[in-house]
């Protein structure tokens, strides 16, 4: 099967794929894509670190020139090496703070319609609060020794990606054998 795009068939398909060839699925770490949450519900799920600050530095740009914006990154900067309990707490502590100025509107005077004007902070923080179930589940669960992080597959998936750029002139469909043989000869315990 050729995944082009990630939709909830398809990781339902993966699952079933996984389970039938007798693998036990302990837990989910995840980019960010919300499909995955409605078919692996019954398991922890962890969001990947690297892929918040990413989701957050797209939102706010590396360098944010509103105070608010410096604050949020700066509080997304530690959370690796935050307790979930306390990270919380800050982050609610910035959203009181910021809260009327996240709730700023802009009326275009040729329409006259509305639109929030800091849309780029508010979408950085409503990523954040709606991933935060999601952010320390790896805490919760140490006894499934869950990273925190995909980069160990992202990993394996540049290194694939890679022989398939070298070998650009194959046919999909033998691309598409070289990287079955690969994986079913990796060790299991990636």
């Amino acid at each position: 099967m050729k995944i082009t795009t990630e939709t909830i068939a398809e990781y339902q398909y993966a699952r079933d794929t996984l389970e039938a060839q007798g693998f036990t699925l302990r837990a989910i770490v995840a980019d960010g894509k919300p499909g995955i949450r409605g078919v692996f519900s019954d398991l922890p799920i962890q969001m990947c670190h690297f892929h918040q600050k990413a989701i957050i530095t797209k939102h706010l740009t590396r360098r944010p020139k509103l105070q608010a914006g410096k604050e949020l990154k700066e509080l997304v900067k530690h959370l690796c090496n935050s307790e979930e309990q306390e990270f919380t707490q800050a982050l609610l502590r910035w959203h009181l703070k910021w809260q009327d100025f996240l709730k700023e509107r802009t009326v275009d005077v040729e329409t006259g319609h509305w639109y929030y004007t800091h849309k780029r902070l508010r979408s950085a923080y409503r990523s954040l609060k709606n991933n935060l179930p999601y952010l320390f589940t790896y805490k919760r669960h140490p006894e499934l020794d869950i990273p925190n992080t995909t980069n160990s597959l992202d990993g394996m998936f540049a290194h694939l990606k890679e022989l398939l750029r070298i070998h650009r002139g194959l046919k999909p469909d033998l691309k598409y054998k070289i990287v079955r043989a690969i994986l079913q000869n990796r060790p299991t315990n990636l």
